[in-house]
């Protein structure tokens, strides 16, 4: 993999255990040759991968709508910075920035995120890996929602298992590694986005 989006939140929470996982997440890229494309703040849980990154000297790429350039504080040390016009715009261009994706805890828009790229994989639009880092046990109940979902027939179980949860960094992105998409149902047709 050579770059990974991060999706998460430009607050810190109440627990420094997940800016410590943002970190760590740093340094493993960094010692990997990972790249970051992530939101582009330079405050929250986003500001701590990105500061780490920044240290090691690695690649970071912001990318951020004009709208949110103020809100969420961009951040002036990156490698590169995008910024689009729409949100809409934002997830187009790190889709085609990155191999995989990964969420830390975040809020509406980490979720938003992380579910369109599961929705995209779902329909066969994207083939790329979907990770959960999940520090501290904060997706649980994300986690127990989605199993909800396959027990009353919303979701299927091959769905269900495109993401890969992880609370070891290690464990996470070798599961990354060898993920392989789901067969597409007959009854979806596959859409291009242009």
């Amino acid at each position: 993999m050579k770059r990974i989006a991060v999706f998460c939140g430009s607050s810190r929470g109440f627990n420094k255990e997940y800016a410590q996982a943002a970190e760590k997440l740093a340094d493993y890229f960094a010692l990997n040759n990972i790249g970051l494309v992530y939101g582009g703040g330079k405050i929250g849980i986003m500001g701590a991968i990105a500061n780490r990154m920044i240290k090691s000297n690695a690649e970071v790429i912001g990318v951020i709508p004009g709208l949110l350039k103020h809100e969420e504080v961009a951040h002036t040390d990156l490698s590169e910075m995008i910024v689009t016009k729409k949100m809409s715009k934002r997830k187009v261009k790190i889709s085609k920035l990155v191999d995989g994706y990964i969420a830390l805890p975040g809020g509406f828009g980490t979720l938003d995120e992380i579910f369109e790229a599961l929705t995209l994989g779902q329909l066969g639009i994207e083939n790329k890996a979907i990770g959960i880092l999940n520090t501290n046990h904060f997706f649980k109940h994300t986690l127990l929602q989605l199993d909800h979902m396959v027990e009353e027939g919303f979701l299927k179980k091959e769905n269900r298992e495109m993401i890969m949860v992880s609370e070891s960094i290690d464990d996470l992105i070798a599961k990354m590694r060898l993920y392989q998409a789901p067969k597409l149902s007959k009854v979806v047709n596959t859409v291009v986005i242009k």
